[in-house]
């Protein structure tokens, strides 16, 4: 990621450290974050050593040290990473990025990522690294808005935000780059991972107003089992070989 995109994402989370949960962590965004994170809780091994790359407040980090085990995260904001180790004082939390992650090679049975992939500038760089700190036979699970066509007008909403200085938890025009299946397969593949699984998760949208949200999330289920198509985050589990 370029120095400036990295310093603009970081100064942003700083600014908005302190409201980021009531965004994701009151009734309808903890609905929300709780359903992407049961996406990527399933596909990761209980009781291990996790690797929460972009942990922001430490929401990911809480629930999976409820499951057993324990947690380590990472986020550029300083500030997030203040109220993450407030939130889970028994874990530790550092400032650092995904393309360059400060740890040893094969120190972690896990890693997950939630809402950050569409972030990187070099996603081939993140997954080397996330190669590179798993130990053999870990998993990795990550969650991130996809290419859709439903989408595909989010770039435009966060560049008119950002000009009309909304002071919102994600509407900052960053750059982001979706994925589509086949591109993340790709990414995942050529760097070394196998057992890659691609799949769609999310129709009930955060920022729906709440008669539409709970109606989204009665359907939910179904849409994603039945009609992939129109959900919105794309998820990726896979391993790295045990040799």
């Amino acid at each position: 990621m370029s120095s400036a995109k990295q310093e603009k994402i970081q100064q942003h989370y700083d600014a908005i450290a302190d409201i980021y949960d009531t965004h994701y962590d009151y009734p309808r965004g903890r609905c929300y974050h709780t359903h992407l994170s049961r996406h990527v809780m399933k596909a990761l091994p209980g009781g291990g050593a996790l690797l929460d790359i972009g942990c922001g407040t430490g929401l990911f980090v809480e629930k999976y040290l409820h499951n057993g085990g324990t947690a380590v995260g990472i986020d550029l904001s300083r500030n997030m990473i203040e109220h993450a180790r407030t939130r889970c004082a028994c874990c530790d939390f550092t400032v650092g990025t995904g393309e360059a992650i400060p740890f040893h090679n094969n120190s972690f049975d896990a890693i997950s990522s939630i809402l950050v992939f569409s972030y990187l500038r070099d996603p081939e760089t993140m997954l080397d690294e996330a190669y590179r700190v798993l130990r053999p036979g870990g998993a990795i699970s990550i969650c991130t808005l996809g290419k859709k066509l439903l989408t595909s007008g989010i770039p435009a909403i966060y560049q008119i935000s950002e000009k009309c200085r909304v002071r919102h938890v994600v509407m900052k025009d960053f750059g982001e780059h979706y994925y589509d299946e086949n591109e993340m397969y790709d990414l995942f593949s050529e760097a070394g991972f196998c057992d890659i699984r691609v799949s769609w998760c999310s129709f009930a949208h955060i920022d729906m107003i709440d008669p539409l949200f709970h109606l989204a999330q009665k359907v939910e289920p179904f849409v994603e089992r039945r009609l992939p198509q129109l959900a919105y985050n794309i998820c990726v589990d896979a391993r790295k070989p045990r040799k």
